[in-house]
């Protein structure tokens, strides 16, 4: 149920694409540090939500055990909370720096590093067990 539920995030993280593409184009005003930040919290989207479907299906298919899928969701959790740390960091005109909402950039690198641990760990174990 979670791999359908997160296949059908791609839809919207292809529709922010066409956001990124109107800026990019001009067709929306944005500076430079909104532009380049737009572009990254796109990519970290897709990229991570590419990156957890991959690890939940391995998990799946090794039979890794409790809790080690659980923490993994971490990678998908990353890809909401990195993209959304770009993406409101710049809201607002003409920002010169980001703002306060950078810290789910960090929040989401912390999450991502305990998700990836727990992959790692849980398909390691899972393999000397078997």
């Amino acid at each position: 149920m979670i791999t359908g539920i997160v296949i059908l995030t791609v839809v919207t993280i292809a529709y922010g694409g066409t956001f990124v593409l109107r800026v990019t184009r001009g067709s929306l005003p944005a500076n430079d540090l909104q532009k380049s930040f737009f572009r990254a919290g796109h990519a970290h989207a897709g990229v991570l939500v590419m990156l957890g479907l991959l690890v939940l299906t391995i998990e799946q298919i090794s039979n890794v055990r409790a809790p080690y899928p659980t923490l993994s969701l971490g990678i998908l959790f990353a890809a909401i909370l990195m993209p959304a740390g770009f993406f409101l960091s710049v809201i607002g005109r003409n920002p010169s720096r980001p703002n306060r909402a950078i810290a789910l950039l960090w929040i989401g690198a912390g999450v991502l590093t305990v998700g990836l641990i727990a992959a790692g760990l849980g398909l390691i174990l899972t393999g000397m067990n078997s």
